[in-house]
């Protein structure tokens, strides 16, 4: 084998990681363990961080087969390294050992070949011990496929398994036998959150490298003999370790509490020959069938129903909190049209499946079977420990600040290099549910009869619809369900019954365990809609009250699908012989499966009608059944067999108002030059009415919409380009110019006079799909513009989330339903307006239903960027400061003394860093935004400028005092103060102190520098404490206030009046009164030059004449860039420029396309054309434009 051989697994995925083996190196070892003594440990730590070098450093390169060790890295971006040891799982002393008995109790086929080699499965003479190699990785298994040659996740029934196999092969259960072999191969049904003892805790903390480097400051300070500073940094590093260890153990615990609530509970399962076993939950394995009690239950694991109907809520999960109807997976086997087999996948069957962690509230079955469903997923293979997993074992974040901080300290690092070398020379020594209302009110319906629709109507509940297919759709077509007596479901189906009036009525359990054939769900009008019958003279009076009463029972149904854009029922009227089949959905899905004939001519026109003004519309449509479909036929059928040759019934139309707070929350976002997108399910026209309605189009503004066609009969896919609708008058001197006349580019003489008149790309989910997978080249333009997609799939909402991240958008999602969290997770910054556990799919959530929130997190994240920004340059000047004080005083053989040190790093240090970062947020969200990086003109300016001013006066007042008549080398007999008699009695100089000073602390020179490098650490924190527009001004920051003022008056006080004690506390000298003087005129000089230089030159000159300049001139081309692009660009060039390798950076792409598409002439497409897809073997080939005309 080729040991330089690289392998991958979970290849395709999220997770995917390269995989390398490993043998443990006895010589290696022995040369480590030298090393270690050598180093003196240092060399073990280093190894312990780097997993990587820790392998390397013990093992030699091995066959993946016969390795002891594996090395994985991931293949993202992060590229970080895991190892793990590779264990055995031996079958050697269980009852399957040998391969006969072995091989027929694998899952699924996916674990045949993962102990045996090829051809041995049937020998039953060559059975031996086995051994199968595995790892674990991130609380999941990794087992050894021969076949495959790599290790692999030993999958369940939710991959590779047909629907028809899961009834013929996997619904009559395991013999125990089978059950004991998967169960010591998939492990445990648990998801196990173990929380580290404190031991384990504290040992992982204290080996953080922060820690360490503590632990080395230790040292040098104490080697020193500053040892209160040293005191003072253990305190702090234990302070601050203790405060992590109770926040991590807590948050550990609150974990465990959450996972392990309902974590083990007794199931009932069926085994071989129909008995029914109890059992614990975490015995169960994939294929095993559990009995789901009537009274429900919380899921322990992944199960697919195969037999009866629960009611379920999956907040969980989804984050919505209205009861889902779980029904049968359907069985192709016995499906009356042959229906083609599928694959089994609980995402794509998620309407049959019960996933782990959801609450089943109530069970519905039939003629005393029970309710059984095939378990396909166990421990943290479920979607409730992939969920746990994604929090316990969460992917890195890349922040630019992050990066951008790693920059600065290695320019921090370089100075003290610089620093360390002048010592040893001189002493030797970082969508649309969001914006409408929840409820919805029924505006009106209209009937087709005849295939002509009818005039609209306000109600649907008068006396002669009563007995209609309409209404009687109205009331069975839907999924509500009592829960306490009270009607629970889709909020858009309980508006639909609510309307009509009717009354639902479900059978309780005795009656379902008694009856044969009961009809679960019967819903009818109630009495006062019913004309009066008059019975007549030869009935009886029993049958007379039989047929007066009008009921319709539910027999079965097919829950809503947002890929089908459906649902339907089958239903019996009292009374008839035939059942009848309902269908409610989308538009133009439910006309594509109707009889053309019964389908209006004028119905694109009449429904184009009512999404322009904003409606959202459901089509219904009807068929009567064949009477050969009986009862058990119907409960197996598919629902392709029922959904087609139907009779189209007319229109229910809905009304979605506005949320009264979205049209003034997108103003504020349009106003702050941040783009908003809408994504949603419903029709384009609606929500391009919705997007006009809350301001997101302007009234002025026109909107194209691409129709997506896929290849069709040998052509190739093309786009269709239309104007949605014409201008309003506001736009056009002439009402009778149709705006497809009017140019998008207007008349210019030079590209800097160029005006775009503004237009917006919309689409659905169906061109949206066509136009990724066939024009490539145009998605970035498209999404340039794109402003309305409609009728979007999950999927395609990640989708498009990623296609705005690659043209160096940073994107935020707002969400609030389950078909969102694909996107909320890809998002730069994900929004979940959900207060449930599913919130954990984004890193943001609202407890206000709506999108008032979006303008609040990004005024607030400004302000934290902002603060962050602040707390780097003080921090930065902190150490320029303090670093300018040790050098100087080093060139006279002098340094700050220890108490000195703990009270600019304790008293003024601490406090201002923890103060200065109270800042409340900006009241507006304003246009202007901040740098997005530490490596900007503006910072760069700023931390410079200050760095230039803290020198030069530490400078000045360092080289002055030497030159004052007084100045002398100090002594302890040195009697500079000795002008006034009254104040040298309080002075620090004592005439009888004959102690060595043996550090040279005390002299004029430190005393100096102290004091004045004690009020720059005030005054840059006050400079850098700017407010408006991105946080309130300091002085409303009260703790800061007040802070700041404490040590200004305590640092005067000693300074001009100088107290004994504190003098020989902090070593300081006495100087004569009328230096003090100077000292302080020194200090209010550069107070003022600082906020001169922060507060007018780099706000007021230089950002509104430089770095505005530059952003105008390229913020004029396209309304879509960030104003601080161009500061950022220009910060960097600046570094670039300093290290000697100066180049252009590229600007965002969405920037350069901008510009580039102001000059084409092609573009944006003109109206009624065609965009076709050239059939080239060149992917992404150009796109060629047919003018139809």
């Amino acid at each position: 084998m080729d040991k330089e051989e690289k392998k991958t697994i979970n290849q395709g995925q999220e997770d995917e990681m390269e995989i390398y083996g490993y043998n443990l190196s006895r010589w290696k070892l022995l040369v480590l363990a030298f090393g270690v003594i050598c180093t003196g440990g240092f060399l073990l730590l280093l190894l312990y961080w780097m997993p990587e070098w820790r392998v390397k450093a013990t093992c030699f390169r091995a066959a993946l087969k016969d390795c002891e060790v594996v090395l994985l890295r991931t293949t993202d971006e992060f590229r970080i390294w895991f190892c793990a040891k590779v264990r055995f799982l031996s079958l050697e002393n269980h009852s399957f050992s040998s391969p006969k008995t072995v091989t027929p109790k694998v899952s699924n086929g996916h674990a045949a070949h993962l102990h045996f080699p090829e051809g041995q499965e049937d020998r039953p003479d060559l059975a031996q011990p086995c051994q199968i190699p595995y790892f674990t990785h991130h609380s999941v298994r990794y087992f050894w496929n021969d076949s495959l040659q790599n290790f692999d996740v030993l999958k369940g029934l939710d991959e590779g398994v047909s629907c028809t196999s899961i009834y013929e092969q996997h619904s009559s259960g395991l013999a125990k036998e089978t059950h004991a072999y998967r169960k010591l191969m998939y492990g445990m049904n648990e998801i196990a959150v173990k929380v580290p003892s404190v031991l384990k805790l504290l040992v992982k903390e204290v080996l953080n490298p922060f820690y360490v480097f503590q632990l080395f400051s230790v040292i040098l300070w104490s080697t020193d003999e500053y040892y209160y500073y040293a005191l003072a940094i253990v305190i702090m590093s234990v302070i601050s370790i203790v405060s992590s260890l109770y926040t991590i153990r807590k948050q550990y615990i609150m974990l465990h509490d959450m996972v392990a609530a309902h974590s083990t509970v007794r199931v009932s399962v069926c085994r071989v020959g129909g008995e029914t076993e109890e059992i614990f939950s975490t015995d169960l394995v994939p294929g095993d069938i559990m009995v789901i009690p009537m009274n429900g239950t919380v899921m322990p694991c992944d199960a697919v129903l195969i037999n009866g109907t629960c009611i379920v809520n999956e907040s969980m999960l989804t984050g919505e909190s209205v009861p889902v109807t779980k029904t049968n997976l359907p069985n192709p086997s016995v499906d009356v049209k042959g229906m083609a087999d599928e694959m089994y996948s609980p995402e794509l069957h998620k309407r049959h499946t019960l996933f782990c962690g959801t609450t089943v509230i109530q069970t519905r079955f039939y003629t005393g079977e029970l309710v059984k469903a095939v378990v396909v997923r166990t421990g943290f293979s479920t979607s409730k420990g992939q969920l746990v997993r994604s929090i316990l074992y969460p992917k890195p974040t890349d922040f630019k600040l992050y990066r951008d901080a790693y920059m600065f300290l290695l320019c921090l690092v370089v100075v003290a290099g610089i620093g360390f070398i002048y010592t040893i020379v001189n002493s030797i020594l970082n969508k649309t549910g969001t914006l409408t209302e929840d409820g919805l009110d029924l505006w009106g319906i209209q009937r087709v009869e005849n295939a002509h629709f009818q005039m609209p109507e306000e109600k649907a509940c008068s006396e002669n619809l009563v007995k209609s297919h309409f209404v009687a759709c109205m009331a069975t077509c839907h999924s509500l369900t009592k829960i306490e007596g009270l009607l629970s479901g889709d909020p858009l189906d309980l508006k639909m019954f609510e309307a009509i009036g009717w009354i639902l009525e479900e059978a309780t359990e005795e009656e379902t365990a008694l009856h044969n054939r009961i009809m679960p769900t019967v819903v009818r009008p109630p009495k006062q809609l019913l004309p009066e019958p008059n019975p007549a003279a030869n009935q009886s009076m029993e049958l007379f009250e039989l047929s007066a009463n009008y009921e319709i029972g539910i027999v079965r149904q097919f829950p809503f699908s947002s890929a089908l854009q459906r649902m339907s029922v089958v239903a019996r009227i009292l009374g008839d012989k035939k059942m009848d089949a309902y269908m409610k959905g989308a538009p133009e899905v439910i006309a594509s499966l109707c009889k053309p004939e019964t389908v209006p001519s004028d119905f694109e026109k009449v429904l184009e009608e009512y999404t322009k003004q904003g409606f959202r519309v459901i089509a219904l449509a009807h068929r009567k059944l064949e009477s050969k479909l009986t009862w058990h036929k119907i409960q197996n059928i598919n629902r392709d067999a029922i959904e087609c040759n139907m009779n189209f019934m007319g229109l229910i139309i809905m009304q979605n108002k506005l949320k009264q707070e979205t049209p003034a929350v997108l103003e504020d976002l349009r106003k702050a030059n941040i783009r908003t997108v809408m994504v949603t399910g419903d029709n384009m026209l609606t929500a391009i009415s919705v997007a006009r309605d809350c301001g997101m189009i302007l009234p002025q503004d026109k909107v194209i919409i691409a129709d997506g066609l896929p290849p069709k009969d040998g052509q190739v896919a093309k786009i269709n380009w239309h104007y949605a609708d014409t201008l309003t008058s506001k736009c056009t001197s002439s009402p009778e110019i149709d705006s497809e006349d009017i140019p998008i580019k207007l008349a210019h003489d030079s590209l800097e006079d160029l005006q775009v008149a503004p237009y917006h790309f919309a689409m659905n989910g169906k061109s949206f799909s066509v136009i990724l997978e066939h024009f490539q080249d145009l998605v970035p333009k498209l999404v340039l513009h794109g402003t309305v997609f409609a009728r979007m799939a999950p999927d395609q909402k990640t989708q498009l989330v990623e296609a705005l991240q690659n043209v160096d958008y940073y994107v935020g999602m707002c969400g609030d339903g389950a078909n969102d969290c694909g996107a909320l997770k890809r998002a730069h910054g994900g929004i979940s307006l959900s207060e449930l556990e599913a919130s954990v799919a984004s890193p943001f959530t609202s407890r206000t239903p709506s999108i008032a929130c979006v303008p609040n997190l990004i005024r607030e994240g400004r302000a934290a960027l902002i603060t962050s920004f602040c707390v780097f340059k003080f921090m930065a000047l902190y150490s320029i400061i303090q670093y300018c004080s040790v050098t100087l005083l080093y060139s006279i053989l002098s340094n700050l003394g220890d108490f000195q040190f703990l009270f600019i790093d304790l008293a003024v240090i601490l406090v201002v860093v923890f103060t200065m970062s109270l800042n409340p947020a900006w009241k507006e969200l304003v246009a202007q935004r901040p740098p997005s990086g530490l490596i900007s003109g503006a910072l760069l300016f700023s931390v410079l400028s200050q760095i230039i001013i803290s020198i030069g006066f530490q400078c000045f007042g360092f080289f002055w005092v030497r030159q004052q008549p007084w100045y002398e080398l100090w002594t302890p007999q040195s009697d500079a103060c000795n002008l006034s008699r009254s104040f040298s009695s309080n002075s620090s100089h004592f005439d009888n102190e004959t102690e060595h000073d043996a550090h040279n602390i005390k002299n004029y020179e430190n005393t100096t520098v102290f004091f004045i490098s004690s009020f720059q650490y005030l005054i840059v924190a006050i400079a850098f404490s700017k407010g408006k527009p991105f946080r309130q001004p300091c002085y409303k920051n009260g703790f800061f206030v007040v802070s700041v003022i404490v040590l200004y008056i305590f640092i005067f006080f000693i300074m001009l009046h100088p107290v004994a004690y504190i003098d020989q506390v902090l070593e300081i000298v006495c100087v004569p009164y009328q230096w003090r003087i100077t000292m302080l005129i020194i200090i209010l000089i550069n107070t003022l030059v600082s906020i001169l230089a922060e507060s007018f030159l780099l706000d007021t000159v230089l950002w509104k004449v430089v770095f505005n300049r530059d952003k105008q001139g390229e913020y004029r081309l396209t309304t879509t860039q960030p104003p601080q692009e161009s500061v950022d660009r220009w910060g960097k060039c600046c570094i670039l420029s300093v290290l000697g390798c100066r180049k252009q950076l590229p600007k965002a792409k969405y920037m350069h396309l901008a510009q580039e598409l102001l000059v084409d002439p092609e573009w944006p497409p003109k109206p009624s054309t065609t965009t076709e897809a050239k059939t080239l073997a060149k992917e992404n080939g150009p796109c060629q434009v047919i003018t139809i005309t």
